[in-house]
């Protein structure tokens, strides 16, 4: 009876599995008519195993399976979505390393060019230190010639000074 009603029915599986979950529903009727037996025995109550209560449970396992079949189907489309996502952050990821590795050139390049400009800048600066300190040196030598003038100039004014009256004198005694 299950053959019958299950050979139509579509179930994702190999054809052995199926013919087992024939023969399986087989056997679940079978113990059932067993325990309905050993109930009236204990409890002296009959309970009957008739083929539309077997067939309902065909129905049932039909509309389980089915139900079943769908949320697993769900669960598949989600996978498969979610694998598509996890493919294209892949892609994004790689096409982000690619960028990365060539900003990192681009990188490395700039930092090059910015040490030799350091590089350079700290060789002017020392050089202009160097400059700086050659132009100190000709500058204190000019100021201590300028103190000596200085000195020297205050002193021949000073004998200057000393020596204006007896200048005032020899005018005056020309005219």
């Amino acid at each position: 009876v299950a053959r019958h009603f299950l050979a139509s029915y579509h179930i994702e599986c190999t054809e052995e599995v199926k013919q087992g979950v024939v023969n399986t529903m087989g056997t679940i009727q079978d113990i059932v008519a067993e325990k309905c037996v050993e109930y009236f025995e204990r409890y002296r109550r009959r309970t009957f195993v008739t083929p539309k209560s077997y067939l309902s449970f065909i129905g049932g396992y039909k509309a389980i399976y089915k139900e079943k079949f769908a949320s697993v189907g769900c669960l598949s489309e989600r996978m498969r979505t979610g694998l598509a996502k996890l493919m294209e952050a892949e892609v994004s990821v790689n096409q982000l390393s690619e960028e990365l590795a060539m900003k990192e050139k681009d990188l490395a390049v700039a930092s090059k060019k910015a040490d030799e400009v350091l590089l350079e800048v700290t060789m002017k600066a020392h050089a202009a230190e160097k400059v700086k300190m050659q132009v100190q040196k000709v500058k204190d030598k000019a100021q201590a010639i300028v103190d000596d003038i200085a000195i020297d100039k205050a002193a021949a004014e000073e004998k200057l000074e000393a020596a204006r009256p007896a200048l005032e004198e020899a005018e005056a005694a020309l005219q």
